[in-house]
């Protein structure tokens, strides 16, 4: 690649917003890692234990349209900066108490901040990068989060059953307090955005790409969390690992996902479609699951390589999502991330279902080949947009131009 056609250097806060990625990534992944601790500390079966995944999606599928609506007219460094604020104390909430229900309630509260802080996040990110990488600056900050499975979330999982689960909430509560003021340091503040509207936030979501775009992040997703949310129990009972050897399988997940989210971002700003071959082979590697986790090394790669597929789509789907929005992006990427939330809560919450029914242990992985397979429906439907290219009203009022017709790049599929 010649130096006139390298990518342009991403800006500096795109970066700095994957820091705050890297903790909420930790966060909502760290349970899978610690389900049989916590589980034994708060009195309750793992498959109820597993219920505090659900509680985060579903604290985030409300909290990222909810309060990024609610935060519409604030500075949006300010409003990074309190998500933050709130996220760590919803983890002090947690670490201090030895009720379930108690905890269920932080984790709702933490996720509500984390959905606000994502809504706002790509926003920020997607505009500091511009049209032309707005895939790819989402890969960026997306890839703190899957960073949190190759750090975070192996060391919160070591450190939960080296100290208790407790302890992991506490480093994590610390670390949002230095997230906070690294992005009220460094990201610029802006404007009070007094000209932003409701009313055409609301309007952008008429564009019916946008809806299908959605979909099919909750179903990959699911799929990929309807797998991954059980996966220690797999790796213990069915594979034979020892606990010790978890952590390590986590890590070579979240090498995947690394690899899976930039990968899909860089990807997403030229063929976004290539999606389709994310579902497809996401779909493929869990449903291989079944037969071949009798065995370690099989288990484990696929375990790796299904990071990579199912990571591989949130940064692209993200990126049409703001683009067919236009002028009113902020419910829209608030959208994509509750979008990407309910494929979460639903994967987890039938997974467990099917843990306890007589599906036993694979019951997670069948669940999850059906959600991942049925992506490629709603991916058919983008599909379909672009070949004929008949979804090209305005997203956000007149003039407005859909993501392909706006963007030179988008023709090469």
């Amino acid at each position: 690649m010649s130096p006139k056609d390298k990518p342009a250097a991403l800006p500096f806060v795109v970066h700095l917003l994957g820091i705050g990625a890297f903790l909420m990534g930790t966060t909502e992944f760290i349970i899978a890692g610690i389900l049989p601790e916590l589980a034994a500390d708060l009195g309750v079966g793992v498959a109820r234990a597993g219920l505090l995944i659900t509680a985060f999606a579903l604290g985030m599928i409300v909290g990222a349209p909810v309060m990024g609506l609610a935060t519409l007219r604030l500075p949006r460094r300010s409003t990074l900066v309190l998500t933050l604020a709130v996220f760590a104390a919803g983890h002090v909430i947690a670490a201090l108490s030895s009720s379930f229900t108690v905890v269920f309630a932080a984790r709702v509260l933490s996720a509500l901040a984390t959905g606000a802080f994502w809504a706002v996040a790509s926003v920020v990110a997607t505009a500091a990068a511009g049209p032309a990488a707005g895939s790819r600056a989402l890969g960026v900050m997306v890839s703190g989060s899957a960073l949190a499975t190759v750090i975070g979330v192996p060391v919160g999982t070591w450190a939960g059953q080296a100290v208790g689960w407790r302890g992991t909430f506490w480093a994590l509560a610390a670390l949002a307090g230095v997230a906070a003021l690294l992005i009220g340091r460094f990201v610029p503040a802006g404007e009070r955005r007094a000209t932003a509207s409701v009313r055409s936030e609301f309007t952008a979501l008429r564009h019916g790409g946008l809806w299908l775009s959605m979909s099919a992040t909750a179903l990959i997703t699911g799929g990929a969390m309807a797998a991954f949310s059980y996966v220690t129990p797999l790796l213990t009972e069915r594979t034979g690992l020892s606990a010790g050897t978890v952590p390590l399988v986590l890590i070579g997940y979240g090498v995947g996902a690394l690899v899976g989210t930039n990968l899909g971002g860089r990807l997403g700003d030229r063929r976004p479609l290539t999606t389709v071959t994310g579902a497809a082979v996401g779909a493929a590697l869990i449903l291989l699951l079944i037969p071949l986790s009798h065995n370690a090394v099989p288990t484990v790669v696929l375990v790796v390589l299904l990071g990579m597929a199912g990571m591989s789509v949130p940064p692209v789907v993200t990126s049409l999502a703001v683009r067919f929005a236009g002028n009113a992006p902020t419910l829209a990427a608030a959208l994509a991330v509750s979008s990407f939330n309910v494929g979460i809560a639903a994967g987890s919450w039938i997974a467990g279902r099917a843990l306890d029914s007589s599906l036993g242990l694979t019951g997670p992985a069948l669940i999850g080949t059906v959600m991942a397979g049925l992506a490629l429906v709603p991916l058919a439907g983008l599909g379909a947009i672009r070949a004929t290219r008949t979804e090209g009203a305005p997203a956000a009022g007149p003039g407005a131009d859909t993501p392909y017709e706006r963007d030179a790049h988008h023709a090469a599929l």
